[in-house]
């Protein structure tokens, strides 16, 4: 993305700059072809009569079938490339450009991995005419959306009720290096009006004392791409940085180096910087008044990003996904139905887990379990780091330390929780140990340039296959159906070569070089530890897999999070952006380590960030092996029972958690959003990154900074607010400094909203599925509210089948219904009667600006009858008319019928 037009910089264009990746951690002045396309870029902008040097022959163009394709030429050189542009069903445009005689393949297989199918092309677009040298169409449901293809110089324009929204080659940076033989290599041949030096196409490059070879040249490509009228684009994650995305130029508040994505392992990574990190999605967002707009290029190997100038990228082709919406909801569900939809987790998921690098033995795991619930503390989830294998050697024990992992593990199950094991992609050598045998005999490792290495080879078919084998119970001995996955050190992290990284010069299935596929690697490891938890049962049961790197199309495996942290404000604070950023890429379901991975967090610094993390979607508390024991119970009170609240807070929330997920399954909405998400009419919030939305319904603003008891917190619009634990009324659009003690982190209500709460809190959430509801209704101005419920088993799939619940709330004219959102017929939904006992026996609303004399309860068996309530409200609440908060207790209202209240004046 480049340059804003906030910052004056470069007149209103957002850039893309992508490049081939190099093998020491290493900013853009050590990459050799970032530096060279930066020059390239600069050289261009310098010169006032700089024209591309690339052209669309115009007696190619071929249009059939939402297909436009012709064949693109370098005045350089003479070189021709193939262009092809695609009309999707999704309503999103892709481009495409490659070599059209190189000299080898290039890597295309990305799209194999990323997406979940071959996009669908239309043929609801019409050419339209155009001036001679430009080749123009409508498309889109409204036929309101053009695309226009100048010829020579070479650019594409995609244009929005005549507005220009993304620009593709607007300042002529295309600069694709063609792959050369080694003699025509070492020629140092001038290319696209580059140095001549022999310095200017590098066939070797040094990282540390490794050398790597490019025995084909550098074969780089930059482009730019812009995003003229907007002032802020998103995206691009895995970065310790800013929602909105900085300027990588230099100067006040900006960054000197572009952003880059490439999966490494960065233990304490550095705050506030473009600097690499675990997880990579080249999949950008901009947004303004009454338009969104997205790029997704569909590339793993190294990319560097200037949000100011250029972008590049060396292995591959030219493959861009181009979104036009009105809103970045469109957005969301268009790049959900290419690279899919979050898997729907077990519900376990989205509940507390602990984790530790290690628990000890088999007796420290009963101690600890133990603890949470002598400590009266609710949690689903204990997780075993690698010390609790044999050796290292994952799918094994430490039989000295977990004599009976078996019992172990169905001792948790017991009590409705489940277990989680760390299995890493590295395999430990040892012709005795079964795996790294298998392997060995299958020839699945990845190859170096002489032998094999002890990592598994993901991109193998075979692999693939044989890596899901190892999660069956008769395979990995000692596990249960309540033993779940962990992938850790996947981008692959090898600690002893250059950026402690895979190096990229050896083979993978097929003779590809880890080079161009280097940040899929994990996502592909990732997919066959999924597929393995699958597979293990019959009927299958939904798996969970946490991984630390991620790619494109992750989020059909399961979540991530943001990796090794440290316990200080400062990570607590990015923990935020670094989520929302993430979310709004695709992968909605992540989280950060609560208190820190490494070092030790005073109390304050420890509840203050299990308050975060209990309005975060993952929550996992996790630490280092070096740090002191922190289990929640630890530090005393207050502060445990500050920390046991906000975590029966969580379990309490639930039931919205969960419908989140499913609507994240299913229109790719973000489960925790960025403020221009919800409000994205409000200018003011485009760069706001200290508070967030759940849903559409909870303002969140998380506490980061020592011994702060207050905030301010931005209210949007002239709405109704409500606070979320006292529900007093705050009425938007401005700051309001809120009162933040301790034992409080400001949550409010958004007026017009329903959720769906748990009241009476258990040990875990297993044992909650047939408890009773609550809805909270917050009405807006207009006496109105809106809400939603999703249940299912939290289990199988039988929700594919439609054994679901799925309720809307609606409070409308005095009367609030309760009706079923898809259709389906209770007698035939096996979950429905499992739950048709479950009712909803607590209703609160506030703002209510009436105060009935009666209210009636209409239900589908014609049985009408009154309901009792309260207008007092809970506690002693300075400040609000207890007339605001109307109570309805003991109403057992069905959750799975149909049925309405009507307030009688």
């Amino acid at each position: 993305m480049e340059n804003v037009q906030l910052t004056n910089f470069f007149s209103n264009t957002v850039n893309f700059f992508k490049a081939f990746f190099e093998t020491k951690r290493r900013f853009q002045t050590q990459s050799s072809f970032c530096r060279l396309n930066r020059a390239y870029a600069d050289k261009a902008s310098a010169n006032p009569s700089f024209v591309s040097p690339y052209s669309l022959i115009n007696d190619s163009i071929i249009i059939k079938d939402g297909i436009i394709s012709g064949c693109l030429i370098n005045s350089e050189n003479n070189l021709e490339f193939i262009f092809e542009l695609y009309i999707l069903e999704i309503g999103a445009v892709r481009i495409r450009i490659n070599e059209k005689n190189p000299l080898k393949p290039r890597y295309d297989k990305v799209k194999d991995w990323a997406l979940v199918q071959d996009p669908l092309i239309t043929l609801e677009y019409n050419q339209i005419p155009s001036k001679a040298g430009v080749t123009s169409f409508s498309f889109g449901k409204e036929k309101n959306q053009t695309i226009s293809i100048y010829h020579s110089p070479f650019r594409v324009e995609f244009l929005v009720d005549d507005i220009p929204t993304i620009i593709l080659n607007d300042r002529g940076f295309l600069n694709f290096e063609h792959l050369r033989d080694e003699e025509s290599n070492t020629e140092s041949p001038s290319e696209n009006n580059q140095s001549s030096s022999k310095n200017s196409i590098q066939n070797v490059e040094t990282s540390g004392d490794k050398l790597d070879p490019k025995l084909n040249g550098p074969g780089s490509i930059g482009l730019d791409i812009s995003f003229p009228g907007y002032s802020h684009v998103y995206g691009i994650p895995q970065h310790a940085s800013s929602l909105s995305l900085k300027e990588t130029r230099g100067g006040t508040g900006a960054y000197s180096d572009p952003y880059r994505l490439y999966n490494l392992d960065i233990f304490g990574y550095a705050i506030d910087s473009p600097q690499a990190l675990y997880g990579s999605i080249p999949f950008m967002v901009a947004h303004r008044k009454g338009a969104s707009a997205a790029i997704l290029w569909l590339n793993a190997s190294e990319t560097w990003v200037d949000v100011t100038k250029c972008r590049e990228n060396k292995s591959g082709i030219v493959d861009v996904f181009f979104f036009l919406g009105k809103s970045s909801s469109e957005i969301f569900h268009q790049y959900g139905l290419l690279t899919g939809f979050t898997s729907l987790p077990q519900y376990f998921g989205i509940s507390y887990h602990q984790c530790r690098w290690n628990y000890l033995d088999q007796k420290d795991v009963a101690e600890v379990d133990e603890g949470f619930d002598r400590h009266d503390i609710p949690y689903d989830v204990l997780w075993l780091d690698i010390e609790h294998t044999d050796g290292k050697r994952y799918f094994t024990w430490d039989i000295d330390k977990f004599p009976d992992p078996e019992k172990m593990q169905k001792d948790l199950m017991n009590k409705g929780r489940k277990m989680v094991t760390i299995i890493d992609p590295h395999i430990k050598r040892d012709e005795d140990y079964y795996v790294y045998k298998e392997a060995s005999d299958l020839d699945l490792f990845v190859k170096k340039s002489s032998g094999s290495s002890s990592w598994i080879d993901f991109t193998n078919p075979l692999a693939q296959e044989w890596w899901s084998k190892k999660f069956a119970f008769d395979q990995y001995k000692g596990s249960t159906e309540g033993l779940f996955t962990w992938n850790d050190m996947n981008e692959p992290s090898v600690f002893d070569s250059p950026e402690l990284t895979m190096p990229k010069d050896l083979i993978h299935y097929g003779g590809w070089e880890h080079r161009d596929l280097h940040n899929i690697y994990g996502f592909a490891y990732h997919k066959a530890s999924t597929q393995g938890l699958i597979n293990r049962t019959e009927p299958p049961r939904r798996p969970f897999v946490l991984s630390r790197a991620f790619f494109v199309g992750s989020q059909r495996y399961g979540p991530i999070w943001t990796g090794d942290n440290a316990a200080s404000w400062d990570y607590l604070a990015i923990s935020t952006p670094m989520l929302l950023t993430i979310g709004i890429s695709g992968l909605p379901f992540s989280g950060a380590d609560v208190g820190g991975f490494s070092g030790d967090p005073k109390p304050e610094l420890l509840v203050r960030w299990y308050q975060a993390g209990a309005f975060q979607p993952f929550f996992r508390g996790h630490a280092d092996r070096k740090t002191k024991r922190r289990e929640p119970w630890l530090f005393g009170d207050p502060y445990t029972s500050y920390i046991r609240d906000i975590i029966k807070e969580r379990y309490s929330l639930l039931p919205l958690w969960y419908t989140l997920l499913y609507e994240a399954s299913t229109t790719g909405m973000p489960i925790i959003r960025p403020m221009f998400v919800v409000c994205p009419d409000d200018e003011n919030v485009y760069e706001m990154d200290d508070q967030f939305f759940v849903g559409n319904s909870l303002l969140v603003k998380p506490i980061v900074e020592e011994g702060q008891t207050s905030t301010e917190v931005y209210f949007s619009g002239n709405e109704i607010y409500y606070d979320y634990f006292t529900f007093e009324q705050i009425r938007g659009s401005n700051k309001i400094l809120i009162k933040a003690p301790l034992n409080k982190i400001p949550v409010f209500l958004r007026g017009g909203s329903i959720i769906p709460k748990r009241q009476k809190i258990r040990n875990c959430s297993s044992a909650m599925h047939l408890d009773p509801f609550t809805l909270v209704i917050a009405l807006n101005e207009n006496n109105e509210a809106t809400g939603s419920l999703y249940l299912d088993d939290g289990e199988t799939y039988d929700y594919e089948k439609g054994y679901f619940v799925h309720r809307q709330f609606e409070f409308s004219a005095g009367k609030l219904a309760s009706t079923s959102l898809p259709s389906f017929d209770n007698d035939k939904n096996i979950y429905a009667k499992l739950i048709n006992s479950v009712h909803v026996e607590q209703i609160i609303i506030l703002g209510l600006d009436m105060k009935p004399s009666r209210i009636i309860a209409h239900c589908t068996a014609d049985s009408d009858f009154e309901l009792q309530f309260d207008l007092k409200c809970f506690g002693t609440l300075s400040g609000i008319n207890t007339s605001d908060v109307l109570v309805i207790k003991g109403s057992n209202l069905s959750i799975t019928e149909d049925w309405t209240i009507e307030f009688l004046k």
